[in-house]
């Protein structure tokens, strides 16, 4: 048979009202932890036994107490925020504090950058003065760190920049070199081509049994390699 339901109403019994309290804070702390995990929402429980025992749960279970705070001052921000909707007095008074808070984070803004500066010292003691310069010595120590991680990353870049010009301009070389060393065989090609031509064309006009008409060609043909050579020279 299943069970019956049980009347919602107070409980007489107190052995069964504790019993009964223990056994639901158990179920609704598991329901909560289960809805801040799968939801990823942020939840806060808060239980008080009739004996005024305090139970409760944060969603953050790293610092309890810091989340529960955290989570109920983002309860009265939404509750106060709401209100101003509602209420447009409420909503200036706010707008009000929050120009007075914002002005005096700027002040302090100021005065300690003026003390950064060495100004505004006069009310210092002498652990004041340690402390202020201990800060400074880190923060001068994260300065010069950042530049010289800057300045190692330029100048290995650069170096790479140089290596990849350096690999160029020995491809470039070699390059020329055989284009080069083509040119020399291209005009020693072309001067054995010209003494060839102009042997065989002194051989023929040479020739007794040759008529006027071919010696006068011939004669054409050396005015014209000769002619030629004073052009290559």
């Amino acid at each position: 048979m299943g069970r019956g339901k049980i009347a919602i109403k107070r409980i007489d019994n107190a052995t069964n009202r504790q019993v009964t309290f223990s056994k639901r804070r158990g179920g609704l702390m598991k329901k909560a932890r289960e809805l801040a995990v799968l939801c990823d929402a942020d939840v806060g429980l808060i239980v008080f036994s009739c004996t005024g025992r305090l139970y409760d749960f944060a969603s953050s279970s790293i610092v309890p107490f810091v989340s529960m705070k955290s989570i109920i001052e983002r309860y009265q921000e939404a509750g106060e925020e709401q209100c101003r909707l509602l209420n447009p007095v409420s909503e200036a008074k706010f707008w009000q504090r929050e120009v007075t808070t914002l002005r005096q984070q700027v002040q302090n803004l100021h005065h300690n950058n003026r003390q950064l500066l060495g100004e505004e010292l006069s009310n210092f003691t002498v652990r004041d003065l340690q402390l202020l310069q201990n800060q400074v010595e880190m923060s001068l120590t994260s300065i010069r760190n950042k530049k010289d991680q800057l300045l190692a990353e330029e100048i290995l870049e650069l170096n790479q920049k140089g290596s990849a010009v350096q690999t160029e301009n020995i491809e470039l070389r070699k390059k020329f070199n055989i284009a080069h060393q083509r040119n020399i065989e291209l005009h020693k090609r072309l001067n054995s081509g010209e003494s060839t031509s102009g042997e065989q064309a002194t051989r023929t006009c040479k020739d007794p049994g040759e008529s006027s008409t071919h010696r006068d060609s011939c004669v054409h043909i050396d005015l014209e390699l000769s002619h030629k050579g004073d052009e290559d020279e």
